[in-house]
């Protein structure tokens, strides 16, 4: 290892510190020593300093301490002569620069509170680029994608590429192989972000190019997100610094891209990366750190050729990423999802209220189809003038020899991802409630509808090898096509709700594992049944015993449920034995349907939380999209943090929206009539629901019955709404014996 890296980082780690003191200083002569600071939306303080040390930063008094470690932490400077540049100390220089990087940020947001939009999306036409750490409803969103694999990793890019169009082949790049890119510092005043948009590429997280901020400072809240994934969707405790850092390296695949002059403030960052095992790749001529030793493979890697840089750091990295090409004249992958297409951009667009947009997926005989066939039934969007609408739907034929009508539907939902994945197209619902808006940009690189047939053809042979054998795709553009397509499309979906809505748990032996989840949170083992969808709303019973059938090595595995020990709470001898083998026997028991007694374990991915109030005899619930005040005193993202990880917590559960009115919902503390509260939101989006489940056990308009955050957001504010209702919780056994 050169003496001169050393050198650099260690100064910088100095040079940090010192400065982030003096902000420190400045800002207790500015404000009261118990003024609040902290990152917004979130249960995790600091998260690097809160992860690696347990320190809880709340107010600026709270800042001296990991000042004062970080102080601490910096080894002696390098000697002029007979210096030994070892690795240790230029890891706690960085260590040391990073816990700087992280006060001085609370500081600028306590002094600057407009300087970040805290939001997913930036506002680029004010000019407010800059989004700032994500807060924990965005963490348990995007989770999600490094849980299921949609994202491998994530690429910090640090600076700027000499001009908007190299900056924009290698951001791009990245985006085709699905990973995130989170930029953070500039160089000689330009940022990678700003050349982004200079090229007419869309930011933020949707778009999973992230603009955290201008400064290398900024650079810590992308391992505040990596961090705080190990917390939410592993279970690591605050302050097991060891397991923190091992389990980012082996779990979160990330790495930086230095693009520019690297001088000491950026060369103390990529040391504190280093600790991670994050390697740092650079398109200048630095001193390197070659051998293998806390990365997988070298550390820091110079003179790297744009041309070349993102599949270096993939290979440095160690991530193994599958890329397939797909003979469309549009980039294409999961990284494009979260795109836009916005009312100037817009060329043409159906469905979404305007016009009729179905999709339907059917088997097929083997001799009834072409493989490969797309066809297109009348007009082609190059045949649409500018702001034209269109009705369109998309029927796929498929035949296999192991396919069955089971499959229709799993794979009906992947045409969503599918037509996202295309660069410049944006889809949203689906079946026949869907809405496809198609940019200018698609149009001018030669976009045709026909391209979304040669996506879902491919696809599908990709993904689903095992099942399928032939797929054609017809695309209908008349109207009377689309019509007649959507009478037939309503009736196979009515078959297919009524099928699984009628199921219950009595009617199967087999229930289904999930295990997708045990990435992140590795005693985490989600058991699906009939009446217990998957608590992350993604999986029912259906899906999970297809999913078994396309790919049996899988996460969805079969159990056999055995004995029934309590059919009140839903415990059975087959799932314990499973669930104890599954979580390498961190968990030996639960109950599918009590959320007191021994509930079924939560990761970071459930889409909703219950939790008993006491005071009210009964139970709220909260989704993810609100992030407000509870009845329980606490918000979505603190529920998550607390119990989230792979654990059972008594008095608490997450489950999906849709389990909140399944038969079985917690039927072993009292059911669905234990529900008191829930957002607004989201009782709106079940409304109906609500009142079926509730008529089916014996309680008229019941939703009308529960509070909301529009009648209080504490136990005393709701009770009396409770009590004008007459709400039947009121009226149970006490909840807690």
């Amino acid at each position: 290892m050169s003496r001169l890296v050393a050198f650099a980082a260690i100064q910088g780690g100095y040079k940090v510190v010192s400065q982030v003191e003096g902000e420190l200083e400045k800002a207790l002569e500015s404000y009261d020593a118990s003024t609040q600071i902290g990152f917004g939306n979130t249960a995790y303080y600091l998260p690097v300093i809160y992860s690696l040390t347990g320190m809880k930063c709340e107010t600026l008094e709270d800042l001296k301490k990991p000042l004062d470690f970080a102080r601490g932490l910096l080894p002696p400077h390098v000697k002029g002569a007979n210096h030994l540049p070892y690795l240790g100390p230029l890891l706690d220089a960085g260590m040391a620069g990073l816990f700087a990087y992280e006060v001085q940020e609370a500081i600028r947001i306590l002094n600057e509170p407009d300087f970040y939009t805290f939001t997913e999306d930036p506002d680029t036409d004010a000019g407010k680029i800059w989004v700032g750490p994500a807060d924990d409803t965005i963490l348990r969103k995007r989770g999600v994608e490094f849980v299921d694999g949609s994202a491998p990793g994530f690429a910090a890019v640090v600076g700027a590429a000499p001009d908007a169009e190299t900056a924009k082949m290698i951001i791009e790049d990245y985006q085709k192989k699905s990973l995130y890119i989170f930029c953070a510092a500039n160089h000689n005043g330009k940022t990678a972000v700003e050349q982004c948009l200079q090229a007419g590429m869309q930011i933020g997280w949707n778009t999973r190019i992230v603009p955290f901020g201008p400064d290398i400072s900024s650079a810590i809240f992308a391992l505040g997100f990596a961090n705080r994934a190990a917390m939410a969707f592993g279970g690591v405790e605050p302050g097991d610094y060891r397991r923190m850092l091992m389990y980012n390296k082996n779990r979160i695949f990330a790495f930086v891209n230095a693009l520019g002059d690297v001088g000491t403030e950026w060369a103390v960052a990529a040391a504190g990366c280093v600790n991670w095992g994050f390697p740092t790749l650079a398109d200048t001529d630095i001193p390197e750190i070659l051998p293998t030793g806390i990365c997988t493979y070298e550390h820091v890697v110079a003179n790297v050729p744009h041309d070349e840089i993102c599949q270096r750091s993939v290979e440095v990295r160690g991530l193994k990423i599958n890329v397939t090409e797909i003979d469309i004249p549009l980039a294409f992958g999961p990284a494009f999802e979260g795109e836009r297409v916005r009312g100037a951009d817009l060329h043409a667009q159906t469905g979404g209220g305007k016009t009729q947009c179905t999709e339907l997926v059917k088997m097929a005989d083997m001799g009834e189809i072409e493989d490969a066939k797309v066809e297109v039934v009348g007009p082609d969007i190059t045949d649409l003038k500018e702001g034209d609408t269109f009705p369109l739907g998309i029927y796929v034929q498929i035949a296999g020899r192991e396919f069955q009508t089971d499959f229709e539907p799993i794979l009906e939902r992947q045409i969503h991802h599918l037509i996202n994945y295309i660069q410049g197209i944006m889809h949203i619902g689906q079946r026949d409630i869907s809405w496809v808006r198609i940019s200018k940009a698609a149009i001018e690189k030669g976009f045709s509808l026909k391209d979304i047939g040669v996506v879902l053809h491919a696809k599908f042979h990709q993904d689903f090898q095992k099942i399928v054998d032939k797929v054609q795709v017809t695309l209908y553009s008349n109207k009377e096509d689309v019509d007649k397509l959507t009478k037939r499309a309503r009736a196979e979906y009515k078959t297919r709700d009524e099928r699984v809505d009628n199921m219950t748990d009595e009617d199967v032996e087999t229930f289904y594992s999930c295990t997708l989840c045990q990435s992140f949170a590795p005693s985490h083992v989600c058991s699906v049944s009939p009446e217990r969808t998957g608590l992350c709303g993604a999986y029912n019973w259906m899906d999970c015993k297809a999913s078994f059938e396309i790919n049996p090595t899988g996460p969805n595995q079969p159990i056999q449920k055995g004995k029934v020990l309590d059919p009140e709470l839903g415990r059975f001898e087959g799932v314990d034995e499973f669930i104890k083998s599954a979580s390498k026997g961190a968990i030996e028991s639960y109950n599918f349907y009590s959320m007191v007694n021994a509930p079924m374990t939560t990761c970071g991915c459930c889409e909703a939380i219950a939790a008993m109030l006491p005071s009210c005899n009964g139970i709220m619930t909260v989704g993810r999209d609100y992030a407000g005040e509870t009845p329980c005193g606490m918000k979505f993202t603190t529920l998550a943090g607390v119990m989230g990880g792979g654990a059972s917590s008594p008095g608490f559960v997450g489950h999906s929206k849709f389990n909140i009115t399944q038969g079985k919902f917690i039927l072993g503390d009292g059911g669905l009539l234990r529900m008191v509260w829930m957002p607004k939101i989201l009782k709106d989006e079940i409304y109906d629901r609500l009142n079926a489940r509730g008529k089916a056990m014996g309680v008229e308009n019941f939703a009308d019955m529960i509070a909301d955050e529009t009648v209080g957001i504490t136990e005393e504010e709701i009770m009396p709404f409770l009590q004008e209702k007459g709400h039947p919780a009121l009226n149970m056994e006490p909840l807690i014996a």
